[in-house]
């Protein structure tokens, strides 16, 4: 599937504008869990300091009021990304008290899932239907699966680069239909070569004991306190994380054949009624129980390590905007929080995850089968579990093949997007971070999944003491890092209009809860458009 990609290049270089690859827009999500100093799970509302969770754009809650995640704008390369993901949590860090945030992305010490507050954002309708979709997702899934956290990587490229396509590739249609075909083309290969990403940067082979109900797993025991697997890569991204676990009998089967059939795939989940879901209840004693008992929710529940987006205007469904304008960007999810880098994500890794998209979107890209998203989910599970196991075989076109070798053909495959984009930006830091990657595929004790277990073992720590240590080390980091007052003043002015707006928005509801629910999900039934082939 990799024959095309020098030759586009070279298309690309004689007739194109090859700048154009390396002007992508970058934006990155993630999240971190708020600790007490005790060490356990913070039990304190979302610190005001920070602003409202609600309408603040930069920095919110995800599931639970502890889990805090961080938010950069588009920004124009990599560095620019770090940089402000680095003064958003030393901002955040500044207006904490007595609290940090924990370094790894399995969660601390946890006292089972009523224990784990559920997140809040006011009063408003938009609020109270934020609450309940995560309240309905502990009913489904448990609570504890919800506070791991992950990195989030966004990434597009400009809309100039389109047309330029386009007529390289002598393709018909509009501009807008080239970008949707590519990019979804795109999230597919992803999904087929993405499990290289869990072990390339997966940082969770262990886990805390309490993470499980009354303690018990059926993972081997690392100390009397840790469950590990001994090649794992990462458990969060294995059947222990947050995943549609049932999906084959809730029929959950998100199509990627086309941006259309993707959205329409995701309404028809959020518009049929599951029984499994119907015992649960709506509405019972005056309580919401979830938004609905439909298979989804909304689409956001629906998980996978990749998704194409668009962005919103106001209240709408996802599904529908991507009807309406196609694709802005495509998030790639599987990324584990980095333990060992104060800002859970470094350079090296979105080089190397730029060159990445760009490989996925130059190579061919096949429609997926059935028997190819089976092969595609049973991959992605070994490597989270048994990535650096020796001699580990995956699923490849009805076939297997090893680990090894198709990672080195994977990386390999990415040397000339390297070299191009170094070219353009001078110097090597493209071909460096890709040989990076190369020497944790030849060495797998030099992954970060690897060099965790090892050391905890070296140091005698079990999961808490080991991930405690890094929190510690990170909140140091910024304690000591300085933000200067241009940003401060930035971020303070950010967190007084977040107050405001969530205010306005509380006080400009003119209908009821119920009334609210009603007309938003009535709203996507009428946007639909309809089915091909429907009068």
């Amino acid at each position: 599937m990799f024959d095309l990609i020098e030759k586009r290049l070279q298309a690309i270089r004689l007739h194109g504008d090859a700048s154009l690859l390396c002007n992508s827009t970058i934006g990155l999500e993630k999240e971190s869990l708020r600790v007490a100093s005790s060490g356990g799970m913070a039990d304190t509302p979302h610190p005001d300091a920070w602003g409202s969770a609600l309408t603040h754009p930069w920095l919110t809650t995800d599931y639970s009021e502890a889990l805090t995640e961080f938010v950069t704008p588009p920004c124009d390369n990599a560095a620019e990304a770090l940089d402000y993901l680095a003064d958003l949590q030393s901002y955040a860090y500044s207006r904490l008290d007595d609290e940090m945030l924990w370094a790894t992305s399995m969660p601390c010490v946890l006292a089972g899932d009523e224990n784990i507050p559920i997140a809040r954002y006011g009063d408003s309708n938009l609020g109270q239907m934020k609450h309940v979709y995560r309240v309905g997702l502990g009913h489904r899934y448990g609570r504890v699966m919800q506070v791991i956290a992950g990195v989030h990587f966004n990434w597009s490229l400009p809309e100039s680069f389109w047309p330029m396509y386009r007529k390289l590739e002598s393709a018909s249609g509009t501009d807008e239909q080239m970008r949707d075909t590519e990019y979804m083309g795109l999230v597919r290969n992803i999904q087929r070569l993405g499990w290289i990403i869990p072990y390339l940067f997966g940082a969770s082979p262990s886990v805390c004991k309490s993470f499980f109900a009354e303690g018990k797993s059926d993972l081997p025991l690392f100390d009397e306190h840790t469950y590990f697997e001994p090649h794992a890569t990462s458990l969060r991204m294995g059947d222990i994380g947050y995943q549609n676990s049932k999906e084959e009998g809730l029929g959950i089967k998100a199509c990627y054949d086309s941006v259309e059939d993707y959205a329409e795939s995701l309404l028809d989940a959020i518009s049929t009624p599951a029984e499994l879901w119907q015992r649960i209840g709506v509405k019972v004693d005056g309580e919401y129980r979830q938004l609905n008992a439909n298979i989804l929710q909304i689409e956001n529940e629906y998980y996978n390590s990749v998704r194409p987006k668009q962005i919103l205007d106001g209240l709408e469904s996802p599904a529908i905007a991507l009807h309406k304008r196609g694709i802005r960007y495509v998030e790639l999810r599987s990324l584990d929080v980095n333990a060992y880098h104060p800002l859970g994500v470094d350079e090296t890794q979105l080089r190397f995850l730029e060159a990445f998209m760009l490989c996925c979107l130059l190579s061919e890209s096949e429609v997926l089968s059935q028997d190819e998203q089976a092969e595609v989910n049973e991959n992605l599970l070994a490597v989270a579990h048994r990535g650096r196991e020796p001699g580990l075989k995956l699923q490849r076109r009805g076939g297997q093949v090893s680990l090894h070798e198709w990672g080195t053909q994977i990386l390999q495959s990415m040397l000339p997007i390297c070299q191009l984009l170094d070219e353009q930006n001078g110097g090597m830091i493209y071909e460096d971070a890709l040989d990076d990657q190369l020497t944790k595929m030849r060495h797998p004790d030099t992954t970060p999944s690897a060099r965790m277990l090892r050391e905890m073992e070296d140091r005698g720590e079990g999961f808490y003491q080991f991930a405690n240590r890094l929190s510690v080390q990170h909140h140091r980091y910024f304690s000591m890092r300085e933000l200067n007052e241009e940003r401060t003043a930035y971020f303070d002015k950010t967190v007084r209009d977040s107050h405001q707006q969530q205010q306005a928005v509380e006080q400009d509801d003119g209908i009821s809860f119920d009334q609210f629910l009603s007309d938003y999900f009535a709203g996507i039934i009428a946007s639909r458009p309809p089915k091909r082939g429907a009068e």
